[in-house]
């Protein structure tokens, strides 16, 4: 079990404590989530953020001490920090973790006068395994079931805008080789870390090429249409052959993935890779961002 008092107070970077600390999204252990409320008589925009940690680590605290919530709430944006189960758990895989996060987002929707929120002002943001699940809910069509028992089902999936830093490119971990460059899978340790990523416990008599119904749904880069919310890319990684899976898991390739197919489909996109030359015009930073398409 997850011991909630483990975690460090939920206080920001200015010494603020959250309004809502450890509020349930659903029966998880670690469906929780922290919420600061901008000071404000009207409903506010929101930004969720999901912590990085490979889908099998990591926790909510991971943001308390930025710089960019403070500068957020000051400009009236409220801040929800969330955590998830890991991959490791039924129903295995990532996309029981994502799901998680889809429906922290929904359930914040579903209590946002509780909250004073503006439900249709929502944007995602996180690290790594944080950013791939925010560029998930950005790109794929809205998730909402009208048809469910579950009033936060019900709500919509669909965000404003997106921030992802240090991100992958897809969840389809099978096209990473030609993406980044590097050898097909073969080596059987390669094939059961994907096999585990797509829900399987043993790569034993799976043919990973043949799940289309899983890398399909985990194909966000695919999913990006011209309909697709703006997004903000920021990667600090050194380009180059990665030698290890941090390397692999966050190059600035993946970067570069986005933005070729941001520009193939007319999604409008910010995106920094320096390692690899890739800057923006505008100049513009995170916070920059958030103000200008929630406010």
């Amino acid at each position: 079990m997850t011991d909630n008092s483990d975690f460090p107070q939920a206080i920001n970077a200015a010494g603020v404590a959250a309004t809502f600390a450890n509020e349930h999204y659903g029966d998880h252990e670690r469906n929780t989530f922290d919420i600061w409320l901008a000071d404000s008589k009207e409903p506010t925009p929101l930004v969720m953020y999901i912590h990085g940690g490979g889908f099998v680590g990591g926790d909510k605290s991971r943001y308390y001490g930025s710089e960019d919530w403070v500068r957020l709430l000051d400009a009236g944006i409220s801040i929800a920090c969330i955590n998830y189960r890991y991959m490791t758990e039924p129903p295995y895989g990532i996309l029981g973790s994502m799901n998680d996060s889809k429906r922290c987002l929904q359930y914040i929707r579903t209590n946002a006068e509780k909250y004073n929120l503006d439900k249709n002002r929502i944007a995602c943001s996180g690290g790594s395994a944080g950013a791939g699940t925010s560029l998930w809910l950005a790109f794929s069509d809205d998730m909402s079931d009208a048809g469910s028992d579950d009033p936060v089902l019900r709500e919509s999936t669909t965000i404003l805008c997106a921030a992802a830093f240090s991100t992958q490119s897809t969840y389809d971990i099978l096209r990473w080789p030609k993406l980044i460059g590097i050898p097909p899978y073969k080596n059987p340790e390669e094939l059961l870390s994907i096999a585990r990523v797509f829900g399987f416990q043993s790569a034993e008599g799976v043919d990973l090429f043949a799940q289309n119904e899983i890398r399909t749904d985990l194909d966000f880069l695919e999913k990006m249409t011209k309909n697709a919310p703006p997004f903000y890319v920021f990667n600090h990684y050194a380009g180059g052959i990665p030698t290890n899976e941090d390397e692999l898991h966050h190059h600035p390739l993946h970067a570069k993935a986005l933005k070729d197919r941001a520009e193939e489909v007319g999604a409008e996109a910010i995106i920094y890779a320096p390692a690899i030359g890739i800057s923006d015009t505008s100049g513009k930073d995170v916070v920059e961002f958030f103000i200008e398409k929630l406010l």
